[in-house]
């Protein structure tokens, strides 16, 4: 296809990309409490990988710590499975055991 001056028309591949992940299923990312994981490198990972505010980052990390398991984020599966899978490696590094699972958003 091609405009008036010629020129052929791209679709912007960045706007297509989103519009495709904002159709994909939302799925949580679920923090599980470990009696290893310093709270305060909890706190750090949330606000470095899924860019949380310190607030929101220590309030996650207090839920998690006091109930067993909290809700992180909200994304689209593949955006979740790669922040998830981000989170385990930053903690693995450290020797850390804090895990993260995925459940979809009902």
């Amino acid at each position: 296809m091609s405009n008036i001056t010629g020129r052929v028309a791209t679709p912007d591949i960045e706007t297509v990309t989103d519009q495709m992940t904002a159709l994909e299923p939302l799925w949580r990312v679920i923090i599980h409490n470990d009696d290893v994981t310093p709270y305060d490198f909890v706190v750090q990972l949330l606000m470095s990988i899924f860019k949380l505010s310190n607030e929101l980052a220590d309030h996650i990390a207090l839920t998690a710590h006091v109930t067993g398991q909290a809700l992180v984020v909200t994304r689209p599966k593949r955006e979740a499975e790669m922040l998830a899978a981000k989170a385990h490696f930053a903690a693995r590094m450290e020797d850390y055991p804090l895990t993260f699972t995925l459940e979809p958003e009902r």
